[in-house]
Order: structure tokens, then sequence, then C-alpha cells
């Protein structure tokens, strides 16, 4: 029997957790390859003649080099993407999901703390995203050499990968802060799903509407990318961003799961 609360989720997700990991893999890893397909004179020309504006709303300014593909299509859009998805369905089980289907107040008749049993299931959320990334990390190393981008160092990888998981967790701590705090699985899944909308749309279109070019400083997905982890390493201020925010977001939870009634 497991007694652990943060060892008894990651054992409840362990199948889910599986499916996420292979399906991101492929996804990633299959795009990843394409970049021998990008890497001709003829893309390069065809992408000459697109207009700047076009460019940089898809972020696609340097993808004729291997880091600027890798951000554009895989990290920037495929695996970002996925990744959301994921973070967003897992941040909202932690609590409004287990509670709308009647097995939190199980987990809470055991002498713990609602306190407890939030921190240590996003702990394990957060440990399921390490373990995610660094999985994905060791895949593209792997194929850096037969896809012909290993001039991209492990090391940028490292970087680009540490943002990619903040990523998440910020995402996922987002749809946690909203379900504890209301209850309400639904809600979680609409804001997180709304704000990740908004945070793509804030860092590459409504950039390009002159007057709002500050808009994209405060997109999750600029965090994840804006700072080309791929070519410049971490960036300290990005990474800050997102660390502080998922902290803010699990005191909020926290707080909220503790100060309200469950619902039966």
């Amino acid at each position: 029997m497991i007694r652990s609360v943060y060892a008894k989720w990651l054992w409840d997700s362990r199948r889910s957790l599986l499916a996420w990991t292979l399906g991101i893999l492929f996804v990633g890893c299959g795009y990843a390859a394409f970049w021998p397909t990008i890497d001709n004179p003829d893309i390069a020309e065809l992408i000459a003649n697109y207009p700047e504006a076009i460019l940089e709303a898809l972020n696609y300014t340097n993808i004729t080099t291997p880091d600027g593909y890798l951000m554009a299509t895989v990290y920037g859009l495929v695996v970002a993407v996925l990744m959301l998805v994921f973070a967003i369905a897992s941040g909202t089980r932690i609590i409004a999901g287990e509670e709308e289907a009647g097995t939190l107040d199980v987990t809470l008749s055991h002498p713990v703390s609602r306190a407890s049993v939030a921190l240590q299931r996003v702990a394990a959320f957060v440990t399921a995203v390490v373990a995610l990334v660094a999985v994905f990390w060791v895949a593209m190393l792997a194929v850096a050499g037969p896809a012909s981008f290993d001039s991209v160092s492990p090391a940028r990888f490292a970087a680009m990968h540490l943002h990619l998981g903040l990523f998440t967790v910020v995402f996922g701590c987002l749809s946690f802060a909203v379900g504890a705090a209301t209850g309400r699985r639904a809600l979680a899944l609409a804001v997180g799903a709304v704000v990740g909308v908004i945070a793509y749309a804030a860092s590459g279109i409504i950039p390009q509407v002159e007057g709002l070019e500050w808009v994209k400083d405060y997109s999750a997905f600029f965090w994840l990318t804006g700072s080309a982890p791929l070519t410049n390493g971490v960036d300290p201020a990005h990474v800050g961003i997102m660390l502080g925010l998922s902290v803010l977001f699990v005191a909020i939870g926290t707080v909220g799961l503790q100060r309200r009634d469950l619902a039966v």
C-alpha cells in the first residue's frame, strides 16, 4: 500500500505520464528530423521573400538555422502546445479533478492536512515534468547527429529544456491554483486554456500591432523562446519570472483550499 500522497499521485499517473512522454517524443523528434529538408538554398530564398511581419508573428525569422528552426517549430509550437495541454490537465486534476470525482475526501480522511496533500501533489507534478523534460532532452541529443543539428551543444539543449520545464510548471500551477481555490474543474481548465491562447497570441501576433510591441514581455511563450535559449543559454530573468509565478500560484491554491468547504 502506498502511504505517501506524493508517491501515490505519481503511481496513479504512471500510464498517462508514459503516454504523454511517448507522444511528445514522437512529435518533437519527428519535427526535429525535418531540419535537413529546411536546410537548403531554395527554402532560404522562399523564406526571405515572406513579409517580415509574418516571419516575426510565426517566430520564423531565424528558421534557416538549426537552433532557429527548433525553437520555431519544436519548442515554440508543437511541443509547447502539447506540454501546455499536459500541464493544464495535470494541474486541474491535482485537486479539482479528484474533488469532483469524489476521491479527494477519501484522501483527506487520513491524518494528513489539506496543505500537505496539495503541496505533495504539486511536488509530484513537478517531478513528472522534470522526468518528461529530461527524457525529451536525451532523445533530442540522440537524434541531433542523424538530423544534422548537432552544432547545438548539449548545454544549450539543457538551457532550452529548463525553459520548457518551467513553462510547463507555470501553467500546471495556474490550473492547480484555480481548481484548488474554487473546486471547479471546468473553471480551472478554462482559465488555463484561455491564458494559454492569449499568451501565444501575445508572443507573436499581437505585437505586430503598432504600439503593442510590449505585450510579448508578459507572455509565457516569449519567456519560453524569446531569449533564444538554444542560442544564448539560460535567461535568468525569464527563468526567475516563471519560477516566481509558479510559487505564487501554488501559494494561492494552497491557501484557497484551506479556506473553503469541499464540494460534497
